[in-house]
């Protein structure tokens, strides 16, 4: 029953800060928004393939990594994954939950085409490049030559490039 709700808080604290918060704080940021119909339907694209990205990476790591994706800076706020992760989704890239974020907010700065929503976009991208470089390291403690391995074979963020 604890550990239910410890992935339930993470499952909600992920959609509450990932798929409303910060786009959010993009829309807050900017000083105004013109509606285009044609940003409008970009938007809807990037974000239907990035949120259809990160739901398919979170389903495949309850499924087959036995965890919870809410783990910031090396603090579980959800059970973590016990077992390494390096099909499905995660043969993409080392970490196709953001690569599906990053699609997500780059159709929302397309959407609010505001130099705010940039500013807010860079700044996550930021924070969220050190935030991988701790869990490296702690998935490189968690399973060794395996990870290492894994590491060598698939790039980080962005297919076929880093």
């Amino acid at each position: 029953m604890v550990e239910a709700r410890r992935n339930a808080m993470g499952y909600l604290m992920g959609f509450v800060l990932f798929v409303l918060g910060v786009p959010a704080v993009m829309w807050l940021a900017s000083a105004s928004v013109e509606f285009s119909v044609t940003r409008t339907a970009v938007f809807a694209v990037l974000a239907v393939i990035g949120l259809g990205l990160s739901i398919w990476s979170i389903v495949h790591m309850r499924n087959v990594g036995k965890g919870n994706p809410m783990d910031a800076f090396n603090h579980e706020v959800a059970p973590r994954t016990s077992e390494l992760m390096t099909d499905g989704p995660y043969a993409i890239c080392r970490n196709p939950m953001l690569l599906g974020i990053l699609i997500y907010y780059l159709g929302v700065v397309v959407f609010l085409w505001s130099m705010g929503s940039v500013f807010v976009f860079v700044a996550y991208v930021l924070i969220m490049s050190a935030q991988v470089f701790f869990e490296e390291r702690r998935l490189e403690k968690d399973f060794g030559e395996a990870y290492v391995r894994y590491k060598g074979k698939t790039k980080r963020l962005i297919p076929f490039v880093w």
